[in-house]
């Protein structure tokens, strides 16, 4: 457990294991005789990302946030951002574990592994929350490809800033005026600080690319039909801002995809929320994955 300087106490318990002759980190909280819940964080996230929303659903469930492989402080291994290979580590990570049927919370990329696992592992999952995430396919939009992914989502330089100029700046962003302790270990969590004083990211760039071709080259909507477990979506919705209506538009025909292919599937939409609900809405968010985890069969 940490604490930080406001009084914000981190629940969490930090703990490793060994999986496919890699060491994953993962957090856990709650009781270990409850219904397993597997918190799966984004692309260049972590495990915190689970910081503030975690200790609500810790209070009835076994809840275990992972750091995926490239990410917070697993092992980064150069190659394996293929789907198969992260899927696999979740896979044999619920096996190691001895997590029966656990029900799988994903956050944005970490909402498209969740859809991979469950299509391709479907005696594993209880059930599905796919939170900003899950829905999307790329190379469906019109006009898509790669090159114009590739030169989208590729992630920003800035090993040039120190900690404090990457604090500084985040506090301008999204989540500035719900700025906290919490959100600043969240943050941290996805870099390290060199000897010189700079910031680096965990997931290095070559690595956070294969990800992005990863993603590129999945077709979540022929995975849906396969997935045998009931799947919550909840998503953002953010008025204004450049580019929102046509994401909030991209999110629509995703969900619809799935509605029509999903045997079970409800959609729950936080309204005036930003992409990383986990942080700015966690009781909201709690509240949600605790009311559709106790409508699951036992």
């Amino acid at each position: 457990m940490s604490e930080h300087a406001s009084g914000f106490r981190d629940s969490a318990a930090d703990r490793t294991v060994e999986l496919r002759g890699l060491r994953f980190h993962y957090r856990e909280y709650g009781d270990p005789a409850a219904r397993p819940v597997l918190l799966l964080h984004g692309v260049a996230s972590n495990a915190k990302i689970w910081i503030t929303t975690a200790p609500f659903l810790g209070e009835g469930f076994h809840v275990l946030a992972l750091d995926q492989r490239g990410h917070g402080e697993s092992d980064k291994p150069d190659a394996g951002y293929d789907f198969a290979s992260v899927v696999g580590d979740a896979a044999a990570f619920i096996d190691a574990l001895g997590l029966d049927r656990p029900v799988v919370a994903g956050h944005s990329w970490g909402g498209n592994v969740a859809v991979e696992l469950a299509a391709t592992h479907p005696e594993r999952c209880a059930g599905l929350v796919l939170i900003d995430g899950g829905f999307l396919e790329i190379s469906a939009r019109p006009g898509a490809t790669w090159e114009s992914a590739e030169r989208e989502m590729a992630p920003p330089e800035l090993t040039h800033l120190t900690r404090e100029q990457l604090i500084a700046g985040a506090k301008r962003w999204e989540l500035g005026p719900i700025w906290s302790d919490a959100i600043e270990a969240a943050l941290m969590g996805n870099f390290e600080v060199t000897e010189e004083g700079t910031i680096r990211p965990r997931l290095s760039r070559a690595n956070h690319m294969q990800v992005v071709r990863a993603l590129w080259e999945q077709r979540v909507s022929e995975l849906f039909p396969r997935i045998e477990c009931p799947a919550l979506f909840v998503l953002a919705q953010r008025a204004g801002g450049e580019g929102t209506d046509r994401w909030i538009e991209m999110k629509r025909a995703g969900v619809e995809r799935a509605k029509q292919t999903l045997a079970t599937c409800e959609v729950r939409w936080f309204a005036d929320t930003i992409h990383d609900i986990p942080l700015q809405r966690p009781r909201e968010l709690a509240q949600a994955i605790e009311s559709f985890a106790l409508g699951l069969e036992a």
